[in-house]
């Protein structure tokens, strides 16, 4: 080969080897959790989702939550003043929360026992699950005001299909997960349950079927989406579990459940349904919210007045932050452009707001007595799935 031809091979190799340096990096920790992911060009050769009727397309199958990335927010909540509505369950209140200024800016008399603040799945309405008041307020997120309430039994939480069509009740008291429209509230079939206190869920990536935690039974449920039928029942192997927050991994392939009493999650396998592993978290792990980049989870250690953070690709926890002077972190969400954790203080009857970056804790908000299920609205995410805001 020629002097000169040999030059050129050697310098294109050159190039070659930089460009592929410089692809392959690893995501750093002094990273904002708000980046976006490295291309995997390998993953963008999808297949297609073969999803529950009626449901919106699956964007990655890769990546449950690509929906929800900083700032993509859905044009039908864009113009929505962001806000943190947080239910509080002994006040009977909700305390409307800037997050600019983290003041309360308002505070909404509703229903008695106020559990959760949920997004629906056409992200219009925020309901109120007013439990022991046997009603769903609606609130305008748009004016922030509080409409006429909906007579709806048991309301402890509330979820949505995928495709919209129904909401799901989670009739705690009554031991049953009572399938009502969407829109109307109107009941379309009560599913009778033999465990005792189902409360939270998530849906598998195609949404044919969800899992639900009972947590004065210590036992999860597989419920059909379609045929609105329990499907699987299993006790978790701890004595005293007390299963609560429920959310699938990023691949759809796990869905990890935290446990308040054996102060971790349990990690099970959604399609076969099998014997769960277990991770030690903190004392009282209880919420669980995804990062908008997805790679990471922030796990709410109640008991303990920390944070810990799993990182899914490390399959592996990464890191725990204490709330300074401690507290009872709960339940929450991220913000829109995924810097600031959100969670109320339940038994402090106060809010974190924590840096997504460092564990920072930025502000320490006074709000009314027993805050539960705050919301922060709005979120990225074409739907809800309920809860305190699951989007896809």
């Amino acid at each position: 080969m020629h002097p000169t031809t040999i030059a050129r091979v050697l310098l294109a190799g050159a190039v070659l080897a930089a460009l592929a340096g410089c692809s392959g990096g690893s995501h750093r920790k002094d990273e904002a959790m708000g980046s976006k992911p490295p291309v995997d060009h390998a993953q963008q050769q999808q297949q297609a989702v073969q999803g529950l009727p009626g449901m919106p397309p699956v964007l990655d199958p890769h990546d449950i939550y690509a929906a929800d990335r900083p700032g993509e927010l859905s044009p039908v909540v864009k113009d929505f003043p962001s806000r943190v509505y947080v239910p509080n369950t002994n006040a009977n209140t909700v305390s409307v929360i800037d997050p600019q200024t983290y003041k309360v800016i308002e505070t909404i008399p509703v229903g008695r026992q106020p559990q959760h603040v949920v997004p629906s799945w056409d992200l219009k309405t925020l309901w109120v699950n007013n439990d022991l008041g046997n009603t769903l307020t609606p609130i305008d997120p748009r004016t922030g005001e509080a409409g006429e309430p909906v007579d709806v039994h048991d309301p402890y939480n509330l979820y949505f299909t995928p495709n919209g069509k129904y909401a799901v009740v989670m009739a705690s008291k009554d031991r049953e997960l009572v399938f009502r429209d969407a829109h109307t509230m109107k009941v379309a079939k009560a599913v009778p349950v033999s465990c005792y206190g189902v409360n939270h869920a998530d849906f598998s990536l195609d949404g044919r079927y969800f899992i639900v935690s009972c947590e004065f039974s210590g036992e999860l449920l597989k419920v059909d989406t379609e045929k609105m039928k329990v499907i699987g029942q299993q006790k978790l192997p701890f004595h005293g579990a007390m299963p609560q927050d429920v959310k699938i991994s990023p691949d759809g392939k796990k869905f990890y459940i935290a446990d308040m009493m054996a102060d971790g999650m349990w990690i099970v396998d959604g399609d076969k349904f099998g014997k769960p592993s277990f991770l030690p978290t903190g004392k009282g792990a209880h919420g669980l919210y995804i990062s908008r980049d997805s790679r990471v989870m922030y796990i709410s250690n109640r008991g303990e007045g920390s944070i810990s953070v799993f990182d899914f690709q490390q399959s592996r926890l990464t890191d725990k932050w204490h709330l300074p002077g401690g507290g009872s972190p709960d339940m929450g969400g991220v913000s829109a452009d995924g810097k600031v954790l959100w969670l109320s203080g339940r038994y402090n009857s106060e809010v974190y707001a924590i840096d997504t970056r460092t564990g920072e804790e930025l502000a320490r908000i006074k709000v009314g007595s027993g805050p539960h299920g705050l919301a922060v609205y709005p979120q990225p995410g074409r739907y809800s799935l309920g809860h305190t805001g699951i989007f896809r």
